[in-house]
């Protein structure tokens, strides 16, 4: 599947889908998936379970009777749910059907065994059956020699929230909360997709820094101008901060919009290095006096394209740079750990801008005054044509250098399309990431009110009191309606997370399948031309040793 098509799919997630919309998009997919011939195999190897016992097999319907079957029955589910952890678990429920027997352990029984050791107030095994659950994958094999745990579904993440913050393991369900947001991906992950990098002119997602990355130079498609990208960890961080007190005459040009520049805070510089060792300084100013990262962070940050990047036209190098920012100028710095965003300011110099100073203006002023009062007595209109000469070259400087210059330094539209298709991906699921991240922080503050009512309830319990019956069933009302709001945004963030790692999957393909190809491509026609090399030094010493040969029977011919 191209990126052309899947962008043509995903077209509307800039206008976030409700929950129906969300699950019509999924099934679609997973009909389009199961109901190709190719498939059908792949189906019934998901759905059918090994029998338990003497079941007939000549017909569909017994088939279908061993598929809704539970393999728990009340004194199994009460042993099993007993144990210490996942392993322990399938070993019991591997003894009890014989050892050369496995299988698929069912949502519905996951689901028996999860609710019965959070009853029992056995969260660890809960836990270890989770981890065991999100870890475990389907590899397509034939073979079911031992048993092993399904994937899990939205009534399990649910079931394991809402109880571990009626057990008041708060901690616990926030980390599964922050495990939902992420599909298919392990707690020890080392090899995540990457954090999302915005255009620091266009604010539009433009790539993805991952964890090996360094340098990169990145093309925005839609203000079609290069960045460089320099991602590493800041092992030194030096701050100043600066006068608050602006003097009067930068006021009076702020006032009258000569000067725009923001009013800057503080002065940063910070050391980044790359994971190849890379160090670099970085100098700018921020608005405010927070430091936009700390100290061993890692940190993206974008600047204008450097001078040694450009489009050769003719005799012409056009850089590809932001307008009114030098070439290699910090513009924004995005930090990993959180997402967060900051717009960098250009340093102040320390003498401050001389040409708007009064101590240079008054004089120049004064100097062009005698001029003009100088060329008067030679000529009385020749003032009036210097002045419209100076006016005119200014008016034409500042157009060049305000629309002409920008148009010539963007890039052609033909070299951005296909980078476009791609950054449409990454802005669209940048919105998803932020729809998620919004719903997860929503559903963090209600999993603590649910654990403060169930603490509240145990409390009414533990006085006994006939008098607390009636606050007893508000606070019930209130735990169900919470339970019922957290379970709805758990739905929502399983069905975010599945189209957000949908379009994980089509831009790695499209770039890191692709770059791993060519780097096997490459090898092996490095090891094609180590090979002619190595012949042709062979055939050089086949014709030396010739030659050599021919000059010893030449001599021995020539004697006496």
């Amino acid at each position: 599947m191209s990126l052309r098509v899947v962008s043509s799919v995903f077209s509307g997630i800039n206008r976030i889908p409700n929950l129906h919309e969300t699950h019509t998009l999924l099934r679609s997919h997973v009909f389009s998936f199961f109901f190709k011939p190719a498939n059908i195999g792949s189906i019934r190897r998901l759905v059918l379970s090994p029998s338990y016992g003497d079941r007939s097999r000549d017909s569909v319907g017994s088939a279908a009777a061993d598929v809704s079957s539970s393999i728990l029955d009340d004194e199994l589910l009460s042993s099993v749910s007993a144990v210490r952890d996942a392993d322990e678990a399938l070993a019991m429920i591997s003894d009890r059907f014989g050892s050369n027997r496995g299988g698929i352990v069912e949502l519905e029984d996951c689901r028996s065994i999860i609710s019965a050791a959070v009853s029992r107030g056995n969260v660890d095994l809960a836990l270890s059956i989770f981890y065991t659950m999100r870890a475990s994958f389907d590899l397509g094999g034939s073979d079911n020699d031992r048993w092993s745990w399904s994937r899990p579904d939205v009534e399990v993440y649910t079931m394991l929230v809402n109880g571990l913050a009626a057990s008041l393991r708060v901690s616990d369900s926030l980390r599964i909360i922050r495990d939902i947001c992420r599909v298919g991906i392990s707690p020890a992950e080392e090899v995540p997709f990457g954090k999302i990098v915005r255009c620091p002119s266009c604010l539009i997602a433009i790539a993805v820094a991952q964890p090996q990355h360094g340098v990169q130079i990145v093309s925005c498609a839609n203000c079609r101008y290069q960045y460089e990208l320099f991602s590493g960890d800041i092992t030194s961080i030096d701050s100043e901060e600066l006068g608050k007190d602006i003097p009067l005459w930068e006021k009076g040009l702020r006032l009258i919009q000569i000067k725009k520049n923001k009013i800057t805070s503080s002065v940063h510089s910070i050391v980044v290095q790359t994971p190849s060792g890379t160090a670099r300084t970085h100098r700018f100013a921020t608005e405010t006096a927070e430091l936009p990262a700390q100290e061993g962070e890692r940190v993206t940050i974008a600047s204008a394209a450097p001078s040694n990047v450009y489009r050769q036209v003719g005799p012409f190098k056009f850089i590809s740079k932001a307008p009114n920012f030098y070439p290699g100028e910090p513009m924004s710095l995005t930090k990993h750990k959180d997402g967060r965003e900051s717009i960098l300011l250009r340093p102040p110099s320390k003498d401050g801008d001389k040409i708007l100073q009064p101590s240079f203006l008054i004089p120049l002023l004064a100097i062009l005054a005698t001029g003009d009062a100088a060329s008067g007595v030679i000529d009385p209109s020749l003032p009036q044509l210097l002045s419209v000469a100076t006016v005119t070259s200014l008016a034409i400087g500042a157009t060049v250098n305000s629309f002409v210059l920008p148009k010539l330094n963007q890039l052609p539209e033909r070299t951005v399309d296909v980078v476009g298709i791609k950054q449409q991906l990454l802005s669209q699921y940048d919105v998803l990431q932020r729809r998620i991240r919004d719903l997860k922080e929503a559903v963090e503050k209600e999993v603590w009110m649910l654990a403060r009512m169930c603490q509240l309830e145990n409390k009414i319990l533990a006085v006994g009191e006939p008098a607390y019956r009636t606050r007893r069933t508000r606070v019930k009302k209130v735990r169900e309606s919470l339970e019922n709001s957290i379970k709805g945004k758990i739905d929502l963030i399983d069905s975010y997370a599945r189209i957000s790692s949908m379009i994980e999957i089509e831009v790695e393909m499209d770039s890191d399948v692709l770059a791993a190809e060519a780097v096997n491509n490459t090898e092996n026609i490095a090891q094609q031309i180590e090979q002619i090399m190595e012949l042709e030094n062979l055939e050089e010493k086949w014709k030396i040793q010739a030659e050599a040969n021919d000059e010893a029977e030449r001599l021995l011919s020539s004697q006496p």
